[in-house]
């Protein structure tokens, strides 16, 4: 994700309101997020369906592997014999 330049990605949510085509516009060229105010505070930040799904695919895969490290300190591993044994028997019922 690229950074957001605090001069010109920080909006309150009137000015987004009356120009959301230039927004969104905006979005899709520089790839920058945008924040969008309330009362003077962050209420919102608008990013790319791009950046997006790259946020959503790192989450998934960072959880992955802390299931995976959580399994291995609980004792839930295989040999690999075993591993090879469990994988034959799946491509078998395949």
């Amino acid at each position: 994700m690229k950074s957001i330049d605090i001069a010109n990605d920080i909006i309150p949510v009137g000015e987004f309101k009356s120009g959301i085509s230039k927004w969104l516009r905006r979005l899709r060229e520089n790839q920058h997020p945008v924040i969008i105010t309330q009362n003077g505070r962050p209420a919102g930040v608008l990013i790319s369906p791009e950046e997006y799904d790259k946020l959503t695919c790192q989450q998934a895969f960072l959880a992955s592997v802390q299931r995976g490290i959580a399994e291995a300190d609980a004792g839930k591993t295989y040999s690999t014999d075993e591993l090879n044994d469990k994988l034959a028997g799946y491509r078998k019922n395949l």
